[in-house]
């Protein structure tokens, strides 16, 4: 809704964000002029659209001093920052004539198209706009590999046949128990509503179970008990409970007989009939450092209290086997009989409801070139198709996607950026990746644009998301710049109508939503279900009529598609396997400490990570635990090196009890800022990980062994 004061020159907005944080809150965005004055958004205590803090800064975020306003060109070394502002007409010849001249050249696939998601509107979607072109250019080489939940994405497949198996947060009011498995919702959000039914179902009588290396806010506010785990060890404990549903016969038999595949032959492997190794409790302590006796309880509690929901969390899933965490978390929650009910939870990929959902979007023509996994992008820039890979990549295309900051082992990262011979980016600021590329284009921000948001985890809405400012300075967005280029290179077809045009489409091809104009002013279009929409409840309750979408039609214990890979890496049953850096490695004699890193409650992913009122709301402090601070004489405030095989970060170190001995955390996001020595002194923590993927395609960002030094002061 919008309106104007007596005097015509305040506004009231209404819009949402439009981050890769799963949710789509309302921000009630007051405007004067051409500034913001104020962004709120709904008041209501049990509101199920409430933005947090990170959205309640985007007014900080659009008019802030360091945002691009003119396209840039690149008159220093890759990375020095040096720029030029250029006019738009030579930036986009130059773009123009480099596409053309590498495709031209070398072929489409000589260009590598590196999008992420920077923006999730119906319209203005970062990935889709830039998909579109390059399917329209010819082509190009992109990638595959989820950083967030590649690993629950691949066991979702395995074991379901599908990767979305959200459920509205609801369902939790009815549960009696629920474990928030290696999940930090109070921080990561995943929906607007989810903390708010957890504490629901907390003051309902439902016990909730934090298990996590580290106390974590979300084990402080809502949790009744915390269980400590080493990282990279979650699989072992999720198979040892398993064992003891197995020999004391708390396992749902008649679920399993009806609605699953393969159970046998996971006992068999539980018992450790091939390994001679039973996976017991007390093997599973040696391994994680939880307690036989707690894995035997919480298992009892699992088996026998229910509804019970097992919300596996992504982040242990970003490690070393990773999916083999997300295969057993599944396992289990069939054990129990917690699917396709009330109260249950999927322990799965991603929450994209079949509620809401938009019938249309930008559409992106079937694409065609070699696709490369995220973690062998600066190996195959390097090396090319000297070191096995299908293109010499001579040109990086980066849409929505601060890759260098996000993506493991940095410092390679800076190395590979040094081989192509062009570099274009679609930027905000100039971000560590932004600050390598040879031509930058200053793209708007969502403020600065009418569109259409969805959520991808929690509730049935859509939202209307006008536009508040008009754009800063110069700036285009990317769907502005692909047209100009697209014409430029004579691509028909790319864009024949406005703005406006696409999104009275894209709204009025789903059902129950009112025109365009409409859902603007309303801002909030609810579709709620009259029950909880639960993943597989038709599978559950119909398995006859609604097999699941598996070579056998049941959820796969054992699966069929992972037998037929006869990869020992990728076992068709759900297995521990010992991460390749972990405690028991070699490499654990120099670097000593497990590192994790979590999500930041002042940024989305690196997104933020700039601005000072979200810098605010950051812990960048390197979290160790007491034991370890006073081996290495190292107390809260101190200034600390923190080192690994791949590189090296200055923070201030925060010592506490709410981590485990032999573990530190640092969280991600923040800004690769490097020192003349080659020292980052931003907290950019993937400066410290491995770029080797899992088996299954994880990003394994928590397979990290580091060391912690007290720095000595500079002079």
């Amino acid at each position: 809704m919008t309106s104007t004061d007596a005097s015509g020159s305040a506004r009231r907005v209404r819009t949402a964000c439009s981050y890769d944080c799963g949710g789509r809150c309302l921000l009630e965005v007051e405007v004067s002029g051409d500034r913001v004055q104020h962004i709120g958004t709904d008041a209501a205590p049990d509101s199920r659209v409430q933005a947090c803090g990170r959205g309640l800064a985007q007014g900080e975020v659009a008019r802030a001093p360091d945002r691009l306003t003119r396209p840039l060109r690149r008159v220093g070394e890759r990375g020095s920052g040096d720029f030029v502002p250029i006019s738009w007409d030579e930036a986009l010849t130059t773009v123009a004539g480099e596409l053309a001249r590498v495709r031209d050249h070398h072929g489409p696939e000589s260009v590598f198209l590196m999008d992420s998601y920077g923006s999730l509107g119906a319209l203005h979607n970062t990935s889709n706009t830039a998909r579109r072109f390059f399917s329209l250019f010819g082509g190009s080489t992109t990638r595959w590999g989820n950083t967030s939940l590649e690993g629950a994405i691949f066991a979702s497949r395995a074991t379901f046949g599908a990767a979305l198996t959200g459920s509205t947060r609801d369902t939790f009011l009815s549960s009696r128990l629920i474990f928030l498995w290696g999940w930090n919702p109070v921080v990561t959000r995943f929906g607007p509503d989810t903390v708010g039914y957890l504490e629901k179902a907390r003051q309902g009588g439902a016990r909730i179970v934090c298990v996590d290396p580290r106390r974590s806010p979300s084990a402080v506010a809502l949790a009744d008990e915390w269980v400590p785990i080493r990282p990279g060890t979650d699989a072992a404990m999720l198979i040892a409970m398993a064992h003891v549903m197995i020999t004391e016969g708390l396992h749902d038999r008649s679920f399993l007989a009806t609605h699953t595949a393969g159970f046998d032959l996971f006992a068999d492997s539980v018992r450790g009939t091939a390994d001679g190794v039973p996976k017991t409790p007390q093997w599973a302590e040696a391994i994680t450092g939880v307690p036989a006796r707690t894995i035997e309880r919480l298992a009892r509690e699992y088996a026998t209290i229910r509804p019970a929901a097992l919300c596996a969390g992504w982040a242990p899933g970003r490690s070393a086997f990773g999916e083999q965490y997300h295969r057993a978390a599944q396992v289990l929650c069939a054990m129990t009989g917690n699917l396709g009910v009330e109260g249950g939870w999927v322990a799965g990929g991603t929450g994209i409801l079949p509620l809401g959902s938009l019938a249309k979007s930008l559409p992106v023509p079937k694409a065609s070139g070699p696709v490369l996994h995220g973690t062998e992008l600066y190996d195959a820039l390097l090396r090319g198709k000297a070191g096995g890979y299908p293109a010499d990549l001579k040109l990086l295309y980066v849409v929505g996607s601060n890759f260098l900051n996000q993506f493991l082992n940095v410092n390679h990262g800076v190395e590979a950026l040094k081989a192509p011979e062009f570099v274009v980016a679609h930027e905000l600021f100039l971000t560590p990746t932004a600050r390598h590329a040879d031509v930058v284009l200053p793209v708007t921000h969502f403020l600065e644009r009418d569109d259409v948001g969805q959520p991808w985890a929690g509730g049935p809405y859509v939202m209307g998301m006008e536009k508040a400012l008009e754009p800063l300075g110069e700036t285009r967005s990317d769907l502005e710049i692909f047209t100009e280029l697209a014409s430029r290179l004579g691509i028909a077809d790319y864009n024949g109508k406005t703005d406006a045009e696409w999104l009275r489409e894209f709204v009025a091809a789903t059902p129950g939503l009112p025109a365009f104009e409409t859902l603007k002013r309303e801002g909030v279009h609810r579709l709620d279900p009259d029950r909880p929409w639960v993943a597989f409840r038709e599978q559950i309750e119909d398995p006859t009529g609604h097999p699941f979408r598996t070579p056998s039609g049941k959820i796969e214990i054992y699966s069929q598609k992972l037998a037929e890979l006869g990869d020992p890496l990728i076992p068709p049953v759900p297995t521990f396997l010992t991460a390749w850096e972990g405690p028991g490695h070699a490499l654990a004699a120099r670097y000593p400490l497990q590192l994790v890193s979590p999500h930041s409650r002042g940024r989305i992913n690196s997104q933020g990570g700039n601005i000072p009122r979200l810098k605010a709301l950051a812990d960048d402090e390197l979290w160790l635990n007491p034991e370890d601070a006073a081996h290495r004489g190292i107390a809260s405030g101190d200034r600390v090196r923190v080192s690994s095989d791949r590189g090296e970060l200055s923070v201030i170190a925060r010592v506490t009890d709410r981590i485990v001995p032999g573990v530190v955390s640092l969280d991600a996001g923040a800004w690769y800022r490097p020192d003349g020595t080659g020292v980052d002194r931003g907290g950019s923590v993937n400066v410290l990980t491995g770029g080797r993927r899992s088996p299954g395609g994880a990003f394994p960002g928590s397979t990290c062994l580091v060391e912690v030094d007290k720095e000595a002061p500079q002079r």
